[in-house]
């Protein structure tokens, strides 16, 4: 049986469009994920699963401990449900009321961690926490910054950059007795979410690996010097670094004592450009058929669910199954209708499904209330995402 009729199969009671997750897949993916950390703990980035019930799947395999949240209501909540007790925000929050609401709360105190990187922000928590003592993680800078500085490739992220900008602001944590510094973060974009196996384009290939190379080795040495320019003021319970794209390189480092990932658990066709690591397909959509306009063409309902970042064509969902097809240069994925091309369209008919890849991981559950999860030939449980536990963090 193919993959296409396996999904067909396990999906066959369930009305179109929908959402599902391939656990033999997922799992698969997990245990990648585990072997590229070569035995350093990784923290899940929430942001990229969006469902509590796989969260949970997830922290209970070997190999995962904690949560990277992306918003503080997000952390207080999943603490609140008990999914973990050890939860980094991995941005900076000013949504003062979800910080007095940590303060408030004993044990969601413990367990989760606030992202900083200026003096700004800890007057902010401390304005909003009162006397209540908040467990603090700086965020530094890990962009690439060649010709002297003039060039950044990187996300626009924390203002610190050397050890002495991380050195200044961890004194000043530690001279506040309301807040406790116990973390380092830096997350090297450039390298953990840049593909360096762009597809048709071998020449940026080259120099994108070029590119990781000497940032890798510059990170390396700078987040070395600034996490020995940290533990000369105190202890700290972990640095954090990395994501799906550079689990092994980042773990290599003996500075740091945790990885980040959370994409290649679902592995998005985003993920498919790296040649480090190959995934499998696990977070699919499933689209139906309801018109034949013209030979050639097969429509379907709805699709257009666009990924964040600048406005290009890696952004469109990717037609996966069957194989064959591909958009309409006029009309792309739509609000409304999806036209798709090619000679697979004439093998479907009105009421066949077409399965789709999102670019990106997590943001697929921002367009679906459940996730069915299915192995081999079964529909196993359904569960919901964070939209259908009417939780939106964004």
């Amino acid at each position: 049986m193919s993959l296409r009729d396996r999904y067909d199969a396990a999906t066959a009671g369930i009305e179109a469009p929908f959402a599902v997750v391939d656990l033999a897949a997922f799992r698969a993916n997990a245990a990648g994920l585990v072997r590229r950390a070569a035995g350093k703990p990784i923290r899940v980035a929430s942001k990229s699963v969006r469902c509590r019930a796989l969260l949970e799947d997830v922290l209970a395999m070997d190999g995962f401990a904690g949560i990277m949240a992306f918003t503080l209501p997000e952390a207080l909540w999943l603490a609140e449900e008990g999914v973990s007790d050890d939860i980094l925000v991995a941005y900076p929050t000013a949504d003062r009321t979800a910080i007095a609401a940590l303060a408030a709360d004993e044990r969601a105190a413990r367990a989760v961690t606030l992202m900083v990187d200026s003096a700004e922000h800890l007057d902010l928590i401390e304005s909003a926490a009162g006397d209540r003592k908040i467990r603090v993680c700086i965020d530094i800078d890990a962009s690439y910054r060649p010709l002297g500085g003039r060039v950044r490739i990187g996300a626009l992220r924390s203002p610190l950059r050397t050890p002495a900008d991380v050195r200044v602001l961890a004194e000043r944590i530690l001279k506040r007795p309301s807040l406790d510094l116990v973390g380092l973060m830096a997350y090297e974009s450039q390298i953990a979410g840049v593909g360096d196996v762009p597809p048709g384009r071998p020449a940026r290939g080259r120099v994108i690996r070029a590119m990781q190379r000497q940032s890798r080795a510059e990170l390396a040495r700078r987040r070395a010097a600034i996490v020995r320019a940290v533990r000369q003021l105190t202890d700290l319970e972990f640095v954090n670094g990395g994501g799906t794209g550079s689990v092994e390189k980042t773990a290599a480092e003996r500075a740091v004592t945790e990885v980040a990932a959370g994409s290649g658990l679902y592995q998005p066709h985003l993920f498919d450009q790296y040649s480090n690591f190959t995934g499998r397909p696990a977070a699919l959509f499933a689209l139906p058929v309801v018109r034949r306009p013209a030979p050639g063409v097969a429509t379907c309902l709805g699709g257009g669910y666009l990924a964040s970042g600048p406005a290009d064509a890696v952004r469109l969902p990717q037609p996966y199954l069957p194989t064959g097809l591909s958009y309409d240069g006029n009309e792309g994925a739509g609000e409304v209708q999806t036209p798709l091309l090619g000679r697979a369209a004439d093998l479907l008919a009105v009421g066949d499904r077409v399965w789709f890849r999102h670019t990106k991981a997590g943001e697929l559950c921002e367009r679906f209330d459940a996730l069915h999860l299915i192995e081999d030939a079964h529909h196993t449980r359904t569960v919901p995402t964070y939209r259908g536990e009417g939780r939106t963090f964004l």
